[in-house]
């Protein structure tokens, strides 16, 4: 009878055991640092005028602060004057690369307030499937290392939104950005697109509050 008594409690033991660890499991600690790529283009016509578009390639990271509420992004950008433009003649000196206008962007945005409420993010075609974050707030822009022009010597800053979302196979798989004014003026007012390449997290995360 003892014995019996023994095997069971040692059974009960292991199912509440199994099950601790397989709730441990099912909360995996949600990721923090994300990075990627950025490939889009510019809208073709500005004000009525053929001027693009652009074509612009890039890395980006975003790192989430802990418990703060708050993230850092940074994407450093390349730009210039895509195939499109040479057949329409806004670049009339076909063989030279200089004419292509080619230059480069940072976009910083530090202590950026994190929204779980993405209604306002742009809709990805196919539609993902996985809510994710957005993160908004002024951000500074670079041209060739120094202040972009329109940004006035960064004195008005751009607003920025990024968001980040996915689909039941890779929750993170997608991120946009949308520029205000004035930056809006050069990358245009749409969403431009990347790739999340990397989500992870580490166990520093927790020192961010």
């Amino acid at each position: 009878m003892k014995n019996k008594a023994l095997l069971w409690m040692v059974s009960a033991v292991a199912v509440v055991m199994l099950a601790v660890s397989m709730g441990a499991l099912a909360q995996a600690p949600t990721p923090t640092h994300f990075s990627g790529l950025v490939n889009d283009y510019t809208p073709a016509t500005v004000a009525g005028k053929l001027v693009g578009p652009y074509v612009m390639h890039g890395t980006w990271t975003l790192d989430l602060k802990g418990r703060s509420g708050l993230a850092d992004f940074s994407a450093a950008m390349t730009m210039e004057l895509a195939e499109y433009t040479v057949v329409n003649g806004v670049v009339t000196m076909f063989d030279d690369p200089a004419a292509r206008i080619a230059h480069t962007h940072h976009i910083t945005m530090k202590d950026a307030p994190v929204s779980y409420a993405t209604g306002m993010c742009p809709v990805n075609a196919p539609a993902t499937t996985n809510p994710g974050f957005m993160v908004s707030g002024p951000a500074y822009i670079t041209g060739n290392g120094a202040p972009a022009p329109f940004s006035k010597g960064d004195t008005v800053l751009s607003m920025l939104q990024v968001c980040v979302n996915g689909g039941s196979d890779v929750p993170f798989s997608n991120v946009t950005l949308v520029l205000g004014a004035p930056a809006s003026g050069h990358f245009g007012a749409q969403a431009i697109h990347g790739v999340v390449r990397e989500s992870r997290s580490d166990d520093s995360d927790d020192d961010h509050r």
